[in-house]
């Protein structure tokens, strides 16, 4: 039999955006990816071969972020707007807003039961609303600046945010307090996210750096400065073995997080990769940005046994590049030190 391939591969193009795509989610139900765009639509991508996929218009701004619900019926979207929307992924295409917010809403996510929303805005608030009402719920505000991004645990009971004022807050569902901060970012923290067990949560920033803390430690156990340029969105992998990662450098970078290295840089894109989602599964990614395009790639690795992957690395003494790949290896011990680089980030 021939061997199993191990790199990722790029399954296929999506194109229909007019314009920069700032955002992908994929439906639980894995027959659908969303993605949001500079060119103000949600665009629904149908995964089978011949599907066809559907343009929602109703934001009057660049959408900024878009999420599945749990249940994969209903389609979140945030804008620079102001408003969210929720829409229902079919033919129909129906929405309803959501306005509380009074600058542009930079994030939306869902809560792993379905039931809210979380916002992140530039009026430096992060907003918490309740699906089934539809109607807002709470407000907190810590952040000195814009927020860019905010996340539910899996459990619900923390929500994950960062911002241009350089932190990364932790907060309490239950409370609202903000039971942590962790501020050492060289520029603005672009986006936030928990790994699938809730143990912990990565940031990444404009200074091209990933972190991430243990948070039953509350201790930064990880540091990569694989980019050469601002990390606008990362993901990690079900397993928590992996993350993929999209920088303004126009790569995407998958990390092995168990080894603590780079495993992978994409070359897909033309322009800054600006979203990166894997699926629920973790069988497929997505990549965005500022080409207009969607990229659909098989993972491949990550259906083989971690030890596989492991020793495949260790056999390989020169890169094999196929057209979009280039496999990069680099022997760095346990915690990457950023090397000291003035990098312009427009």
């Amino acid at each position: 039999p021939a061997p199993q391939p191990e790199d990722p591969t790029l399954e296929r193009h999506f194109k229909g955006h007019k314009d920069a795509v700032t955002c992908a989610d994929f439906n639980p139900n894995r027959k659908q990816l969303a993605s949001g765009s500079v060119d103000k639509s949600l665009m629904i991508w149908n995964l089978a071969p011949k599907g066809r996929a559907f343009r929602f218009v109703g934001h009057q701004d660049v959408i900024t972020g878009v999420q599945f619900s749990p249940s994969g019926s209903l389609v979140a979207t945030s804008s620079k707007d102001r408003t969210v929307r929720l829409w229902t992924p079919s033919m129909k295409g129906e929405s309803t807003v959501f306005k509380a917010h009074t600058a542009a809403v930079r994030s939306v996510a869902f809560s792993h039961d379905g039931q809210r929303l979380v916002t992140a805005s530039d009026d430096k608030s992060i907003k918490v609303w309740s699906v089934h009402r539809q109607c807002f719920i709470y407000s907190l505000n810590q952040h000195t600046n814009w927020v860019r991004c905010a996340r539910f645990s899996p459990d619900g009971r923390l929500i994950a945010s960062c911002g241009d004022d350089r932190s990364v807050r932790l907060w309490d569902t239950t409370t609202k307090h903000c039971i942590n901060c962790f501020t050492d970012y060289g520029g603005s923290a672009t986006f936030v996210g928990f790994n699938s067990s809730g143990t912990c949560i990565a940031a990444s920033g404009s200074d091209s750096s990933l972190k991430i803390w243990d948070l039953r430690t509350n201790k930064l156990i990880q540091h990569y400065q694989v980019h050469s340029a601002g990390i606008n969105s990362f993901s990690f992998h079900p397993s928590n073995n992996y993350l993929v990662s999209g920088s303004s450098d126009s790569t995407v970078k998958i990390l092995d997080l168990l080894e603590g290295r780079l495993i992978y840089t994409l070359h897909g894109h033309k322009g800054a990769v600006i979203t990166v989602a894997f699926s629920r599964e973790g069988d497929l990614f997505a990549s965005g940005g500022a080409d207009s395009q969607v990229l659909l790639w098989r993972t491949n690795f990550d259906s083989r046994s971690y030890q596989d992957v492991l020793q495949q690395h260790s056999r390989r003494s020169t890169p094999d590049p196929p057209p979009h790949l280039s496999d990069i290896y680099p022997r760095i011990a346990h915690l990457h030190q950023p090397q000291p680089t003035a990098i312009q980030v427009s």
